[in-house]
């Protein structure tokens, strides 16, 4: 006899705007509970140093989050110039200092170099894991961490500002596993200074922004107006770029048994011409809800995950 699951059966994206100091973790526990939620998990984590946009899945959205670890991300960091620590952030020792303060223009002249595809190091304290240990526990305990460059894509790099001397404002567009403070390490030795991040937002994951995003606090106080569920986002939002396609109710009753369903010709070179080239992912909804994630095979959805709404 299965065990019985705990808690309401809630399902939907929040796009949570994560404090300073909270591990992506400990967000998903807090949302959790808050909501009494079965399941929960997050797309993509963000160091308990940074703040920012953290999206977090109940229930069926769960199933869509491997949908979102592709997904383009946006980030905003300060780099303050001078000193290089440890970890690479504003926490760690110092473990070089400079005096040399690049300027605003020598910044920009370098940043193109991190821009397109490029062979990023991650930094030591990072989650990767290392003969099964997690690279940052082996930082912490004094051993030396090698790790292996890794290509990640740079879409957009531009300085936004500079408060001082001391400083520097860079926002960058990227794909997944780039390290923001891989690049001020990179960055840093390029132009010849020390270098560490001061302060870092991520803005945006996939379709999850900052317009979209809602406090803890906030959040709070919706769940003492018993409120709470104004705050989700559809399950769908995570699948945004993938086509979709209304289905009948007997169609949708078929799709969640787990059986086929037949395309129309018409159907079939309307999805074609939607897809991107060598994907077959289609979305069916049924009065709006979404029904399956399905392949198209043969003029046939197949349904691949099916969602309980």
């Amino acid at each position: 006899m299965g065990r019985r699951k705990t808690g309401e059966a809630i399902s939907g994206w929040l796009c949570l705007d994560k404090p300073y100091d909270l591990t992506s973790t400990q967000a998903v526990g807090r949302i959790r509970r808050a909501f009494n939620a079965q399941k929960a998990g997050h797309a993509g984590t963000l160091d308990p140093l940074a703040t920012g946009i953290l999206p977090i899945a109940l229930g069926e959205a769960t199933k869509t989050v491997s949908f979102m670890m592709d997904a383009g991300k946006t980030y905003r960091f300060t780099i303050a110039w001078g000193r290089t620590t440890t970890t690479l952030d504003r926490e760690g020792e110092t473990s070089a200092a400079s005096d040399v303060r690049p300027s605003l223009a020598e910044t920009e002249a370098a940043l193109p170099a991190f821009v397109g595809e490029i062979d990023q190091v991650p930094p030591a304290f990072s989650a990767i894991k290392v003969a099964g240990e997690r690279a940052y526990d082996l930082a912490r305990a004094g051993e030396t961490v090698e790790l292996a460059s890794r290509r990640v894509v740079i879409h957009r790099a531009e300085v936004t500002g500079a408060p001082d001397a001391d400083h520097v404002d860079i926002e960058i567009d990227c794909g997944k596993g780039v390290y923001v403070r891989a690049i001020v390490r990179d960055l840093a030795e390029r132009l010849g200074a020390c270098g560490h991040v001061s302060a870092l937002r991520r803005t945006r994951v996939g379709p999850f922004t900052e317009a979209l995003a809602i406090t803890l606090e906030n959040l709070e106080d919706l769940g003492h107006k018993a409120r709470l569920l104004e705050a989700l986002l559809p399950v769908e939002t995570a699948l945004d770029d993938i086509p979709v396609l209304a289905v009948t109710a007997e169609d949708a009753f078929r799709l969640k048994q787990g059986r086929p369903i037949v395309l129309v010709p018409r159907q079939v070179e309307d999805l074609k011409a939607r897809l991107p080239a060598g994907d077959r992912t289609v979305s069916a909804l049924a009065g709006g809800s979404l029904v399956a994630l399905c392949e198209m095979r043969m003029g046939r959805l197949e349904p691949v995950r099916v969602f309980h709404l």
